[in-house]
């Protein structure tokens, strides 16, 4: 295959590429934005002060963590239909996604809260605050902040993920990518320019992580 054939297979096959890729991205921001809340949350109850709200917490963690996320997908998108709910494939790889989102942020945020310094919290007390608003203006900003690095990188995990809604039928960037291989079967090319797709984004946004994690460790 010389190279005029290979770049105008690229020309060829870019829009219907950036179009997938461009669901990619959506499915991912769509997750980490219901995801990361529904991991803030999971992290505050495996820290309350009732016994069974935290067992509860940490089960549906560790499950959530235990489920491989292509499973989550088939849960979501073929199980639902039999307790009859039905969803497309659009909602069903954010929902499965997200799931998986709560469940492993949920610890890269207990982490961050945890990481708070003690003498934030007794200066709260100190000026007369109820936990309640200790937690709301002392503990989570900077426990989030603190987290903030290592959410980035998961972000980059959660958009490499999407490519397995492939499964459930979604039109991303892989499953475009096998459609036009299936057609062509210049299966090499395309999945080439699908990787360099992928890496135009996770390669600025893992430079951003680490830009991100020196910068707070020189603040820290």
């Amino acid at each position: 295959m010389n190279e005029d054939t290979l770049l105008g297979g690229w020309l060829e096959w870019l829009p219907s590429l950036l179009d997938g890729l461009w669901l990619s991205v959506r499915v991912a921001g769509a997750s980490l934005i219901i995801g990361i809340p529904l991991g803030l949350a999971l992290a505050l109850l495996m820290s309350a002060k009732h016994k069974w709200v935290r067992v509860l917490a940490i089960i549906v963690v560790e499950v959530g963590r235990g489920t491989p996320a292509l499973v989550m997908l088939q849960i979501v998108y073929f199980g639902l239909p039999s307790a009859g709910l039905t969803v497309g494939s659009f909602v069903a790889a954010v929902v499965a996604l997200a799931l998986t989102t709560g469940a492993y942020t949920s610890e890269i945020l207990r982490a961050g809260l945890q990481a708070v310094p003690h003498g934030e919290v007794e200066a709260a007390s100190a000026l007369a605050m109820n936990n309640r608003d200790t937690l709301r203006f002392i503990v989570i900003p900077q426990g989030v902040r603190i987290a903030i690095p290592a959410l980035l990188g998961f972000a980059i995990l959660i958009l490499q993920a999407t490519a397995l809604t492939f499964t459930i039928a979604l039109p991303e960037l892989l499953s475009r990518s096998y459609s036009i291989g299936s057609n062509t079967f210049r299966y090499l090319d395309v999945l080439l320019l699908a990787g360099l797709l992928y890496l135009i984004i996770t390669l600025p946004a893992g430079w951003l992580t680490t830009w991100t994690e020196r910068r707070m460790a020189r603040h820290l």
